[in-house]
């Protein structure tokens, strides 16, 4: 199935509805000093902890696979912690803990990895984004 996700607005200001195709429900909004409500994680928030999960997913997999016996796994995402960085420019610091008995060659597969989840992939790519104002399904009322 393909990666698909709905965000419907809702009748508290900046809170957001998340749902996709298989019934998930999640929310985002604001924290209160930007008008939001604060009851859910802001988007850059939902957007760290995407690239947290997959990391994780992608972490216990491949230790799976190769027989490596993780205790837990714990990230610590930020997006430019050192500052604001020059225009057009972002940085996301991805911290990994591991618990487990690994060698150093392994945690070196490891954080080879981590950096090939699908999200870091996504992530780091050249992305394009098509905006596309849907008015046959939601016409504009005429007063």
């Amino acid at each position: 199935m393909a990666n698909i996700a709905q965000a419907h607005s809702t009748q508290t200001p900046y809170q957001v509805t998340l749902t996709n195709p298989q019934g998930h429900i999640w929310y985002a909004d604001e924290p209160n000093d930007k008008g939001g409500q604060d009851t859910a994680a802001n988007p850059i928030q939902i957007l760290l902890s995407a690239l947290g999960a997959c990391t994780v997913i992608t972490l216990e997999m491949y230790a799976k696979h190769k027989g490596l016996k993780i205790e837990h796994v714990q990230l610590d995402l930020a997006l430019n912690p050192e500052n604001e960085p020059a225009a057009g420019q972002n940085n996301i610091r991805r911290t990994i803990q591991l618990k487990g008995d690994f060698t150093e060659e392994q945690h070196k597969r490891l954080l080879k990895v981590a950096e090939s989840c699908p999200v870091h992939k996504l992530l780091t790519s050249n992305i394009q984004i098509k905006t596309v104002l849907d008015l046959d399904q939601h016409p504009l009322k005429e007063d």
